[in-house]
């Protein structure tokens, strides 16, 4: 499996990834100050989109 890392930033504390995988498009994931790992298997068809919507997961408190 191949595994591609378009973003990597850190938000208020947060560390947003934002990745693709062959199987899985583009994802993103959200890692806390205390290592703890946030998201959803949703599919995104862009980077740009899981981009926006890990922001915003980190805006409503993820």
């Amino acid at each position: 499996m191949c595994i591609k890392v378009h973003l990597v930033t850190i938000i208020e504390n947060v560390t947003l990834l934002v990745f693709y995988t062959e199987t899985h498009c583009w994802q993103f994931r959200l890692i806390s100050a205390g290592g703890e790992v946030f998201g959803e298997r949703k599919l995104y068809y862009t980077p740009e989109a899981a981009e926006k919507a890990g922001r915003e997961w980190i805006e409503q408190g993820y």
